[in-house]
């Protein structure tokens, strides 16, 4: 679901526990001024409203995007861009051929078709940057002279970094399987590793093809206007164990940001509480990362958005 933004910023990450009962509420302090109140009440027509179709448990319904990277890349700012936007070259060939069709879940295997290593690539690779004048076409390699790195499938794409002018290197290609997580938990996915000469560890691109994916339901209600004092969480950052990293859309003015989260045994409902500027304030919507700390681990439970009631995704998609 597309939320509407002006500008992103991501400031230092404000971490928060907030312990939980499995009867509804988190339990801790109670602010009225950031509306926790309130936060609890929505919160609760939000589960209650939450009625995903069959699929979501006997389906293949992936809560992260396509792309997924297997460790720490050791990213400079200039290949971050590269991979955020999409921008790859092969040294090597990418083969046609599909192997294997199996997802192993917590509760069962599923068998669902897959696409090649050559549909996979095709899928990661997002066109080329703007050239920049001067650059070497490769790293470490100068080439005098002018522009140098050539147009991809999808031509020229245009980045707000201008020092970002260089794709990332393919140089291996692997099946293999990562774990991904879904609407049944953690899963082993079926996944093209791609090795990248720039970064650290491959990047995966998932292989099962995109007829054989499940999308994620739409909300069975629509979005309601929130409270004075609450935000919405954007996306979910990171998930390890019980503790769950959000990023909430905030004002650029907004002061005493307070993660919120709200759990049932089978549902956790997360959003946040801010202090509102009285005087004027730029109109800009900013991403602030919380981390928040369950009663239990996530599991399988989907992290639904207070405002909107959708659930959670993690990484690009």
């Amino acid at each position: 679901m597309n939320r509407p933004a002006l500008l992103l910023v991501l400031p230092l990450l404000l971490t928060a526990g907030c312990a939980a009962t499995d009867a509804g509420p988190a339990a801790g302090p109670r602010s009225p001024t950031r509306g926790v109140e309130a936060f609890d009440q929505r919160a609760a027509q939000v589960a209650e409203a939450w009625r995903p179709g069959p699929d979501w448990r006997t389906g293949y319904v992936p809560l992260e995007g396509p792309t997924v990277l297997t460790g720490d890349p050791g990213f400079t700012p200039e290949t971050e861009a590269a991979f955020r936007a999409g921008w790859y070259r092969a040294q090597v060939a990418i083969p046609p051929t599909r192997v294997g069709d199996e997802i192993q879940f917590p509760d069962g295997r599923l068998r669902l078709p897959l696409v090649s290593a050559a549909e996979a690539y095709r899928q990661l690779d997002q066109g080329d940057p703007l050239p920049c004048p001067g650059r070497p076409k490769q790293p470490g390699r100068p080439t005098p002279g002018g522009p140098t790195v050539e147009p991809g499938p999808d031509g020229w794409a245009t980045s707000s970094t201008q020092t970002a002018c260089l794709p990332l290197t393919v140089t291996a290609v692997a099946f293999g399987a990562v774990p991904v997580r879904t609407s049944r938990g953690v899963a082993q996915v079926p996944a093209w590793l791609f090795t990248i000469k720039e970064l650290a560890t491959p990047v995966a691109r998932l292989a099962v093809a995109p007829s054989a994916v499940t999308p994620v339901p739409e909300p069975a209600t629509p979005a309601r206007p929130l409270p004075d004092g609450l935000v919405a969480a954007q996306d979910l950052a990171a998930v390890d164990g019980a503790r769950l990293t959000v990023r909430l859309g905030v004002g650029a003015c907004d002061t005493g940001i307070t993660p919120l989260v709200w759990e049932r045994p089978d549902v956790v409902v997360v959003g946040g509480g801010v202090t509102r500027a009285t005087g004027e304030c730029i109109a800009v919507l900013k991403l602030e990362p919380v981390t928040v700390t369950l009663a239990a681990p996530l599991g399988s439970r989907p992290v639904l958005d207070v405002f909107t009631g959708a659930p959670l995704s993690t990484g690009p998609r």
